[in-house]
């Protein structure tokens, strides 16, 4: 099997989680720069009579040089489309940690629908890193928010991924993904678009539960805190999954792109037979 490998360009963990105080929110935070990408659900961890009960999420935000795949398929390094059973998976790696692990979950694997930045920020703890030009919660840039707080996301492709145990890595097939976004943005036909990576949460009906006046879209509208209206979410909690990001110290855990594909050579020695004019 022929098989190769690209590496993340660009990573960030968005939060909503309440700081240490339990009055604030986390969701200007910025962690792009830290070497953890962490994805969890946490519901009622604090209340109140006008609010309810609190609904605290984080997502995972990963692009690849896909531009460099396409290079890669022009110089005949990986097969084109169509020719052989080329299959694209995204691979992230189970980070080890000493919290509580959710199990008997499913992400949702979506495609990134607008531009952002990733920052520098480090605190996974206390969410103090406010990195301007980093992406967060309410923001995918500076000066530039999401259009529904927790990011924007493409309706389709989206794929999931199951964990029994949750200490399971990450492997998924992610070819439509990466063919759309090889093709680049071709609006006519809806057959390709830009490349601004994946979206990584839990299923809609696994994040946490939360009603608001603000009426529910897709993409789920939030309230003036980045609280997601939920009325489909969980009243547990999924707390909490971790991958290794691009920037950790172990090489092999990195989060990476793969093209797979059948690179065998074959011949017909298995069609042989004996034969003989005098028969």
């Amino acid at each position: 099997m022929g098989i190769k490998k690209y590496y993340a360009t660009r990573d960030n963990t968005i939060t909503n989680a309440l700081k240490e105080s339990l009055n604030a929110s986390g969701n200007l935070a910025n962690m792009g720069g830290a070497d953890i990408l962490e994805v969890f659900s946490i519901y009622g961890q604090a209340s109140g009579s006008a609010e309810g009960y609190s609904s605290e999420l984080s997502r995972v935000l990963i692009q690849f040089d896909v531009g460099q795949v396409k290079k890669d398929r022009e110089d005949g390094l990986i097969p084109l489309s169509g020719t052989t059973d080329l299959k694209f998976y995204l691979n992230m790696y189970n980070a080890r940690h000493s919290e509580t692990l959710p199990e008997d979950f499913k992400l949702t694997i979506s495609a990134v629908s607008r531009s952002w930045t990733e920052g520098t920020g480090l605190d996974m703890h206390n969410y103090k890193d406010l990195d301007p030009s980093g992406s967060n919660w309410l923001s995918s840039s500076k000066s530039v928010t999401w259009t529904r707080a927790g990011g924007d996301y493409h309706q389709w492709p989206t794929t999931d991924a199951y964990f029994k145990l949750g200490t399971e890595d990450l492997s998924c097939d992610v070819t439509h993904f990466v063919e759309q976004w090889i093709k680049g943005d071709v609006p006519a036909s809806n057959s390709g678009r830009i490349n601004y990576g994946f979206g990584i949460r839990l299923t809609s009906s696994m994040e946490a539960y939360y009603s608001s006046s603000v009426s529910l879209g897709f993409n789920a509208m939030a309230d003036n805190k980045g609280r997601l209206h939920n009325l489909t979410g969980s009243k547990r909690s999924y707390y909490t999954k971790k991958f290794f990001s691009r920037s950790s110290e172990y090489f092999f855990k990195r989060p990476a792109l793969e093209a797979r594909w059948d690179s065998r050579i074959t011949d017909d020695r298995g069609s042989f037979y004996k034969s003989s004019p005098m028969v």
